[in-house]
């Protein structure tokens, strides 16, 4: 069984979430915490719970979702697990985070590459790599067809979609990997986005606005 709990942190109320299995074999997604008091606060809980971390999961290196990746990796002497096409989005968030006027991250972690296909294990559980490149380049998410869980990221939340228009961002490669890749999930799997509420793939694939015009029929009005 899949266990999880998400912590909201950092100025963009990002989705920093700790997994792990009934062994309490874990593993840490986007842990976008952000200062001692939101790293105090997931350490505490996982010590608390006796879970043992194995790995970090990236869905995408935006600043947000990678504050604590540097204390935490080594903290737990864990791998970092991100796509390759991300590195050049990683070596901006200086610059990227000032721009929003917050500090830049810690980015001194080394970063083991995942590729569409690849498997990763949390104790018990499987989650297959997904490439969904358009938020950044080299955004992914995690599958688990056992779980009926969908790591999503910044690729798709809950009636609606990642922003297309930062650096390196693509609406019609987010669009076609959302289609494409996603949306072809069974229906009663779980999203979990990289911010804000869950939601599932039935719900978006009949509901989300950014979706609707591509599963409705067209029109054609007849020339006269």
């Amino acid at each position: 069984m899949l266990n999880f709990k998400i912590f909201r942190c950092n100025p963009f109320q990002e989705n920093a979430t700790v997994l792990w299995d009934d062994n309490l074999v874990g593993a840490l997604l986007d842990p976008g915490c952000y200062g001692s008091r939101e790293l105090d606060e997931i350490t505490q809980f996982i010590d608390d719970k006796g879970i043992k971390p194995q790995l970090i999961l990236l869905t995408h290196s935006h600043f947000d979702h990678i504050y604590g990746v540097s204390v935490l990796s080594k903290k737990y002497g864990i791998k970092v697990y991100m796509h390759p096409a991300e590195r050049e989005t990683l070596a901006d968030q200086k610059r990227f985070a000032k721009a929003f006027g917050l500090p830049g991250p810690d980015f001194d972690f080394l970063t083991t590459n995942v590729h569409e296909g690849d498997v990763i294990r949390i104790g018990d559980i499987e989650f297959s790599v997904i490439e969904t490149p358009g938020h950044t380049p080299g955004g992914v998410c995690y599958h688990s067809k056992e779980a009926k869980m969908l790591l999503s990221g910044d690729t798709l939340f809950a009636g609606s979609i990642g922003r297309t228009d930062h650096p390196g961002g693509d609406y019609d490669k987010e669009i076609v990997s959302i289609m494409d890749k996603l949306m072809g999930l069974d229906g009663d799997t779980d999203v979990l986005p990289g911010h804000g509420p869950m939601t599932d793939i039935g719900y978006e694939r009949t509901h989300n606005p950014f979706l609707q015009p591509f599963n409705e029929p067209w029109e054609f009005e007849e020339n006269e």
